[in-house]
Parts: C-alpha cells; structure tokens; sequence
C-alpha cells in the first residue's frame, strides 16, 4: 500500500465490486483518482492524499459509512457524475458549513460531495 497516515487518521477504505474496470473508469473519470493493481481481484487508488482498495474478492456490500467527498465547484462534479450514469439519492442542498448531494456508484455504493460554497 502507499504512504501510511498519521496515528487515528482514515488510512484506507475498501469497497467490494462487480468489476474492477468499471470502478477504475468511474471513479477515474469522476475525481481524477489514480489506481495500482495488485493482481486481478485487487486495485488500490488515491486521490492523491487518500488511498483505498477496489476488490472482488468479497461480494458487493452497499451501504455502511458514507464516504464524502470534496469538490470545489459542486455544480461541475455533479454534471460530470450524471454524465457518467450515477444516480442521485438526494439533489444538492445547504447545510451549515456548505453544500452537498448524494448519489450511488455503479455498484449500488451511495457516497456525498460537498463544498464550502452555499
């Protein structure tokens, strides 16, 4: 795995997939996340300052803690995931401290993005 975290840091997520290659191309596209494959049923990716894993190894598990996201410009991420087939569980709305919305990755995983921005 990449550089490790500092001691009670999110240090790795890991989500079960249909197919690695789809992940890659989504999640590529999406947030410009790089990926390195360790073997056919394990890819680790980043986003440059977090790193996780893409495995086939376990059946699909949609749910559990909800991964939210940074964008700086909402709007723009939102677009590019529709244009990438997400489906949204909930439309951007305001919160104390910003913005955000919800939708779900090509194997049913709902995450968030958010921003500063009202």
């Amino acid at each position: 795995m990449s550089v490790r975290g500092k001691d009670r840091q999110i240090d790795n997520i890991e989500l079960n997939v249909g197919d690695i290659a789809r992940s890659k191309a989504f999640y590529g596209s999406a947030f410009g996340w790089t990926f390195v494959d360790y073997g056919p049923t394990y890819t680790e990716f980043t986003d440059g300052r977090l790193t996780g894993g893409f495995t086939t190894g376990e059946p699909v598990r949609p749910g559990g803690p909800l991964i939210i996201l940074y964008a700086d410009n909402l709007a723009e991420t939102q677009r590019r995931l529709k244009a990438l087939g997400a489906v949204f569980t909930r439309e951007i709305f305001s919160f104390p401290g910003g913005s955000r919305f919800h939708f779900t990755d090509p194997d049913g995983y709902e995450l968030a993005v958010w921003t500063e921005q009202q």
